[in-house]
């Protein structure tokens, strides 16, 4: 939900790359050189590693769902997001061919855990804010569902770790969501899907965020539904 009408366009106005310094920006960029030891007390040769931080390291992302009453049908709440780095995939020699006329992703509400905020605790805090903040629901931390340990997205240059979590709402009570100010917030949209459905849009690409298919896979497999989409039953998406 959001004021601003959806993005048609998102326009490269200056690349600063070429007079960037490694720690310039959101994202800072350490090259070190590394060596393995081995358990026969040898070692392999020095080689490079890339390895990229920010300085609130780690992320919680949050399934919103709701369960209709009279069906029983569990709905969870997806959000379009703007993800301007997704351009440079243009720019490159792709194994497949893409069509993409704006680089937004649908996935679930997620956001940066800030410096200093240590524990479970701290961590649902943040994603009842995260909640209030993209999508418009007033929850507390104490009612914020753990979907088991944390995950790596991308281990090789990044060494993030996403939690995941869930919440149970009441769609009668989404307001208009405020985002945190930025450009890349506005014109976020909200829509509510079947569990199984959504599922479904992760296998055949119409979802591509990994946390997104991850939490909903553990969601579906915590309520009681069979974890492979593809042996589901007619019941699929329905509560126990």
């Amino acid at each position: 939900m959001s004021e601003k009408p959806p993005v048609t366009k998102v326009e490269l106005v200056e690349d600063r790359t070429a007079r960037s310094t490694l720690q310039d920006g959101y994202l800072r960029l350490h090259r070190w050189t590394v060596r393995n030891q081995y358990a026969d007390g040898s070692t392999s040769r020095e080689y490079s590693c890339d390895v990229v931080d920010r300085a609130g390291l780690d992320a919680v992302a949050v399934a919103i769902y709701c369960i209709e009453a009279e069906t029983r049908t569990v709905k969870v709440l997806l959000r379009e997001t703007l993800r301007p780095g997704i351009l440079l995939r243009s720019k490159r020699e792709l194994p497949l061919p893409e069509v993409r006329d704006v680089p937004t992703v649908w996935e679930i509400v997620a956001g940066v855990i800030e410096p200093g905020e240590r524990g479970q605790a701290a961590i649902n805090r943040r994603a009842a804010a995260e909640v209030r903040e993209e999508a418009g629901f007033d929850v507390y931390g104490p009612a914020i569902i753990d979907l088991g340990a944390g995950i790596l997205p991308s281990p090789g240059p990044m060494p993030e770790k996403i939690y995941l979590k869930a919440i149970e709402v009441d769609p009668a009570e989404q307001r208009l969501a405020q985002g945190d100010g930025s450009p890349m917030e506005e014109g976020a949209r909200t829509k509510w899907v079947e569990l199984a459905a959504a599922i479904q849009m992760c296998v055949n690409g119409e979802i591509e965020d990994a946390k997104t298919e991850i939490a909903l896979r553990r969601l579906a497999q915590r309520m009681g539904f069979l974890p492979d989409v593809g042996i589901w039953t007619d019941q699929i998406g329905r509560a126990t």
